[in-house]
This record gives structure tokens, sequence and C-alpha cells, in this order.
């Protein structure tokens, strides 16, 4: 009985169209989420629609991120293609690749913060190492873990699916709004100001796997520098505006990506990548 209703589930998943197999993913995903989510959410006392503190959205995000893979490789499965499709071949040329990212991520971010600093736009406290040293190890690791998930789902899984019924240019903007929009599920109405910031992130980390020539290493590198940059800056105190710059500048209720200094970062990191992809792909 159960192998009859996998194999209807599988003819079924073959026949459907490719927005069709984008809608059941992102309904499969959260459902089968839903029995770790609701006692979790209780333990950690979050009342949707309200917003989760960090330390109620770490451990929800994590459990959901985890079960992407096996829902990933089911899809992979019923349509009869290879998990690597996605763009993550499990090689040393991608591990080249990530690390590339990596460092170009941290660098880049580095030199963002260096030069708000020098402008006076961001507070010059002194550095607390001491904090770096204790969330460096775990932050990395969380930032390779999240940046994963998200790569194999929103630039691999996602437009995969997509470039059989739109042309390319079209699979960049809408999985790229895609994942903008969903990023409302954690922040809700205050992440409206990042929506723009979110979108051309999405657009960046596309073309980085196509510089990186379908591969996701580059891509995932780069995620998760920036998210380990962010955080390693955050708690060493130097990420706090100033004042002396108007927020629509550093970025609105504090948020980089939501101001004008994030949004020429990401179109710089762009045209970074477009100018050395022939150098990338020699790299990795």
């Amino acid at each position: 009985m159960v192998l009859t209703q996998v194999d209807a589930l599988v003819a079924l998943l073959k026949q459907s169209s490719s927005l069709v197999r984008v809608g059941l993913f992102f309904l499969v995903w959260p459902l089968i989420w839903l029995p770790i989510a609701v006692p979790l959410s209780l333990v950690l006392q979050w009342q949707p629609p309200k917003p989760p503190t960090i330390a109620q959205k770490l451990p929800l995000v994590l459990s959901l991120y985890l079960l992407a893979f096996p829902v990933l490789w089911g899809f992979a499965w019923m349509q009869a293609i290879p998990f690597s499709s996605y763009g993550l071949q499990w090689h040393v040329s991608v591990l080249k690749s990530l690390s590339v990212g990596l460092g170009l991520g941290v660098l880049g971010l580095v030199g963002l913060f260096t030069l708000q600093h020098r402008l006076g736009w961001l507070v010059g406290k002194v550095p607390n190492w001491q904090n770096l040293g204790a969330i460096g190890l775990p932050a990395l690791g969380m930032a390779l873990g999240i940046s994963l998930t998200e790569e194999l789902v929103f630039r691999g899984f996602l437009p995969n699916q997509l470039y059989t019924i739109q042309p390319g240019w079209m699979v960049a903007i809408l999985s790229s709004l895609i994942f903008a929009l969903l990023h409302l599920v954690w922040e809700g109405r205050a992440g409206f100001v990042q929506l723009p910031g979110l979108w051309l992130l999405g657009l960046i980390l596309l073309l980085a796997r196509w510089v990186n020539e379908g591969s996701l290493g580059l891509a995932w590198g780069l995620h998760a520098g920036w998210i380990w940059g962010l955080a390693s800056l955050d708690a060493i105190g130097l990420s706090q505006p100033s004042g002396r710059a108007p927020q629509w500048v550093t970025g609105l209720a504090g948020q980089p990506l939501a101001g004008m200094m994030g949004i020429l970062f990401l179109l710089t990191t762009g045209l970074l990548l477009w100018e050395i992809r022939g150098l990338v792909i020699w790299m990795t």
C-alpha cells in the first residue's frame, strides 16, 4: 500500500509543472517541520506572529534547515536526478571555491566597515577580542550550515526547477524575490526594509554560482563569510552606527542591507565577481 502511494507520488511529481514542484517543496518542507516546531516553540515561549528573538530563532531555524536535506534528496530521487545537480558535488574543487568565497566575503566586509569607521559613520570602540575568541568557531559553524542550506534551496533547487519554464534573467529575479520574501517569516514587518537588499544579495549569489560554472562552492563561501563576518563584527563591538550619517546610508534599523552602503557593497561584489570570473575558475 505504502509503495503504491510512493509510486503514485513519484509519477505525479514527474508529470507536474516546475511551478507545482516548487510549490510542493515549500509546502512539504514546513509540514514535516511542524511536529518539531510546535513543541520547540512552546519550550522557547515563542508566540507567532511575533518575530522570535535571536535566542528563539536559532534553534527554530537550525531544526528547519536540517530537514531541508532529506526533503531535497527526496525530490531529487523522485525526479530521477542526482543530488549533485543542485550544484553541490563532493569534490575538492568545492572546498577550494568555498575557501575563495569565504575569504572574499570576510575581506569585503572588513573593507566596508573599515571605510565607514574612517568616515566616522560607525562607533570606534576598542575591539573586544575576548568575545570574538568565544564565538568565533561556533559562529563559523553556524554560518557554514545556514548558508549551505539556503544555497542548496535558493541557488540550487529553485533555479534548477524554474530554468525549465523561464529565461535565465527571469529565473534570477523570481528565485531572488522568493528568497527575500521568505525572510519575512522570521523578521515580520520589520524585515520589509531589507527586502531590496536581500533581493540583490540573492542575485549576487546566483551570479557567484554562474561564475563558479554551476557549483555552489563560491556562493556558499561568500554567504558564509558575510554571516560570520557580521556576527564577529557585532561581537567585538565594531558595527554600531555613530549617528553622524543618516540611517538610509548606514542601514535602517541597524540593518546593513537596508542602507546605501550595503547596497553599494553588494553591487561592488557583483562587479568584482564578473571581472575576475576567469581567475575564479582557474583558482577553483
